[in-house]
């Protein structure tokens, strides 16, 4: 790390620019917070409280994943600071002020970085992986069985089923935790049934029946969230079917750590066993028809404010005209109303009891699977 201005900076980071993304209809009115907290009293308490209780989850699991004599100590002194930041954030009485979901969990990353620990989910997020891969095969035989329309209903549950698999929502977390067998199929299992919150899945059925020849995808962008099931039996499925549609898949993924999101270099090391596990994505990954890119992101949600460039002009360059986002930090805290100028996908399972009620009056677990097609505004030029 270099010092400057008492900060540390990453020297991996210096030289990179971040920039407003293209595809964005509206880039200078995006918002992509979903709720500001300082307009509605009775959600800020509830995340205040909400996330008062996650922080002490999160130290421990520092604290058991760093070898170091110091860690108990280290992690407390973690908690006690994010508190104390969180409690500032609370008594601030400026609704003009964008106080949201996604600054705290921010606030999350930053502590514990600044208390060093790197990666509380490195090695769970190791093992996570290694179990899914063994399963890959398997589950693509399974989806190979199907007739077409059958098939995309199939990957479509299981890209949200998998989404399920997130250590950051405590009611999840505490089901891996008691039920160590618990897998897809669990997952599906648990998953609203349809008609969901938000479904648009006949939508993207239709789009996917219109003939290749004439309307076909030319560059999909998938925005991936977790580690382990998530990304390896829900995300990879969906993007090998659009691989053997004939569109480029490009894969991007975090740039740091965050909860057990995948990071970039923990998506190469998966990819590279992977493609041993299939010959469509190991011919798509060697000819460049798969990529893996960084989104510019250290924690769990996304701003299209903040692409990398050389990811944006990728994009650019492969005429995108997909995009896909999943997660709940990716496509409901944040981008849940964002417009795009090309079709986009937004996938998550809802594990919050709280917040489903509140935005779709839905339950634990319900689902949003919202395909848009593209907008045009003949007067954004970006």
């Amino acid at each position: 790390m270099l010092q400057h201005n008492s900060h540390k900076i990453n020297i991996k980071e210096l030289g990179k620019i971040k920039i407003m993304s293209h595809l964005l209809l509206e880039s200078t009115t995006y918002n992509p917070d979903t709720l500001n907290l300082n307009e509605d009293p009775e959600s800020k308490q509830y995340w205040y409280l909400c996330f008062q209780d996650l922080i002490s989850k999160l130290a421990k699991q520092a604290s058991k994943s760093c070898k170091e004599g110091d860690a108990v100590e280290r992690a407390e002194k973690l908690r006690l600071h994010y508190i104390e930041e969180l409690t500032k954030l609370q008594d601030e009485q400026n609704s003009n002020e964008l106080l949201t979901i996604r600054k705290y969990l921010d606030l999350h990353e930053h502590c514990l970085r600044l208390f060093n620990f790197s990666d509380p989910w490195k090695d769970q997020k190791a093992i996570e992986n290694e179990f899914a891969i063994s399963k890959l095969r398997e589950r693509l035989n399974e989806i190979d069985r199907l007739d077409s329309d059958e098939r995309w209903i199939e990957i479509s549950k299981g890209l949200l089923a998998g989404n399920m698999f997130d250590w950051g929502a405590q009611v999840v977390a505490d089901i891996l935790e008691k039920n160590k067998s618990f897998g897809l199929t669990e997952a599906l299992d648990c998953i609203q049934k349809r008609p969901w919150v938000i479904d648009n899945l006949d939508d993207w059925l239709n789009r996917m029946r219109e003939p290749l020849d004439k309307n076909n995808y030319k560059c999909c962008a998938i925005f991936a969230d977790n580690s382990g099931v998530d990304v390896i039996l829900g995300i990879l499925p969906f993007a090998r079917e659009m691989l053997r549609r004939g569109t480029k898949v490009v894969l991007c993924v975090n740039s740091e750590p965050a909860l057990n999101d995948i990071t970039q270099k923990e998506m190469i090391g998966v990819i590279d066993k992977c493609c041993n596990e299939c010959q469509i994505i190991k011919e798509a990954y060697e000819t460049g028809k798969l990529l893996i890119e960084s989104n510019g992101q250290s924690g769990p949600c996304l701003d299209f404010r903040q692409l990398p460039e050389e990811l944006n002009n990728l994009l650019i360059e492969n005429e995108c005209d997909l995009v896909v986002i999943e997660g709940m930090g990716r496509a409901l805290h944040t981008n849940l109303h964002a417009k795009f100028k090309c079709d986009v996908l937004k996938c998550v399972v809802i594990k919050n009891q709280w917040l489903a009620k509140k935005l779709f009056g839905g339950d634990i677990f319900s689902v949003i699977f919202q395909y848009e097609r593209a907008l045009t505004n003949s007067t954004n030029n970006c």
